[in-house]
């Protein structure tokens, strides 16, 4: 019988398990809803399942980055803002599907900061793989950079949006669906990478397995 060897997770399994959910996210959100939301935000106004899912996924991501410290002091105090960030999301409602915001300014503020911190990550995790030096690391960073510039691509196309008073939304009634999910895919393809458990972007001897201890106690 499998027995675990580790009294409590590494950064490994949190990158592996914050991927997946922000991966996730955007697709249950929409597909749960009972009408086609306009945004991933607007889920919370749907209730059920939906609403559910956006709150707890959000609640669920600001708990790993709690936990998660990085490799610096920057990126472990980040962390913790980043995780401050994603409760704001959850919290304070968006102004959306005629529904005003219970603070205004604190969703869309709160998305923003969160964005960019995991745009700055994909930096630091960009930095580490190409200073390793092998074929698998230098494809990682070619997989970091993209998310991190397609992140930062969301956040720049949802500002632009919301400054012009929704001209591109109006053009494409589901713009600022699929900008949130295109900076949440990011995201979750960066800190996929990152959990080491992706063969072809990882080298064999150091290829991460959640259900296995590498150093027994």
């Amino acid at each position: 019988m499998l027995q675990p060897q580790r009294h409590e997770i590494d950064h490994r399994t949190i990158k592996l398990v914050v991927g997946l959910i922000a991966l996730s996210l955007a697709t249950l959100t929409s597909v749960f809803a009972t009408t086609k939301i306009a945004s991933i935000s607007a889920s919370y106004y749907e209730g059920g399942w939906s609403q559910s899912i956006f709150v707890g996924f959000l609640f669920a991501i600001a708990a790993f980055l709690v936990a998660y410290n990085g490799y610096s002091r920057t990126e472990m105090l980040l962390s913790k803002l980043a995780a401050v960030a994603a409760l704001g999301v959850a919290l304070f409602p968006c102004e959306c599907d005629g529904h005003e915001a219970l603070l205004p300014y604190v969703h869309g503020a709160s998305a923003a900061v969160m964005f960019l911190i995991l745009a700055y990550f994909c930096l630091g995790f960009y930095q580490r793989a190409r200073a390793k030096h092998h074929r698998e690391a230098d494809r990682r960073a070619v997989v970091y950079a993209a998310c991190g510039v397609l992140i930062v691509a969301a956040i720049l196309a949802l500002a632009a949006d919301h400054f012009s008073q929704g001209a591109l939304t109006q053009r494409i009634p589901r713009f600022v669906y699929y900008g949130e999910g295109t900076g949440l895919i990011a995201f979750g393809i960066s800190w996929l990478t990152a959990s080491r458990t992706l063969p072809g972007l990882t080298r064999q001897d150091e290829r991460f397995n959640p259900l296995q201890d590498e150093n027994p106690a």
